[in-house]
C-alpha cells in the first residue's frame, strides 16, 4: 500500500483515491473521478488501466506511453454532467508534463457511463 500523494493532485493517498480504481477495486463514481485516475494512470505509466478505461468504440488495440514524459499536475479546467446519474459527460482539462521541453496538454474529453463504468470516449 502507498500512501504517498496521489498523482491526480486531490490531495489524498494514492492507495484511497486512483490505486484502487487501478486495481479495479471500485468504479469511478463520476466523469470527473474517471478523468483524474486516468492522469495518475499516465503519470505512472500504467498504459493498462488506459486502455480498460477506454470506449471500445474508440480504444486503440495498443497503447505506448513515452517513457520521457514526466506528467507532474492537472488542473480540472470545468465539466458538463458526468455525474453519478449521467450517462455522458464533458471534463476539460490542462495537464501538465516535462521532458526534453515542458508544456502541456489541454483538452475538452467526452465520456460515456456503461452500467457502472464511466469510460473515455474521445477528445471534442
Amino acid at each position: 500500500m502507498s500512501s504517498s500523494r496521489c498523482p491526480c493532485l486531490s490531495g489524498l493517498p494514492y492507495d484511497e483515491c486512483c490505486g484502487p480504481l487501478h486495481r479495479a477495486e471500485q468504479h469511478a463514481p463520476t466523469a470527473e473521478r474517471l478523468m483524474r485516475s486516468r492522469f495518475s494512470a499516465f503519470a505512472l505509466g500504467d498504459a493498462a488501466y488506459l486502455l480498460r478505461s477506454w470506449h471500445a468504440s474508440t480504444r486503440p488495440e495498443t497503447l505506448e506511453l513515452d517513457a520521457g514524459l514526466r506528467w507532474y499536475r492537472l488542473d480540472i479546467e470545468r465539466t458538463e454532467r458526468g455525474g453519478p446519474f449521467d450517462l455522458d459527460g464533458v471534463v476539460e482539462f490542462s495537464a501538465y508534463y516535462k521532458g526534453d521541453e515542458r508544456g502541456v496538454q489541454h483538452e475538452a474529453s467526452r465520456f460515456v457511463r456503461d452500467g457502472a463504468d464511466w469510460f473515455y470516449l474521445d477528445a471534442v
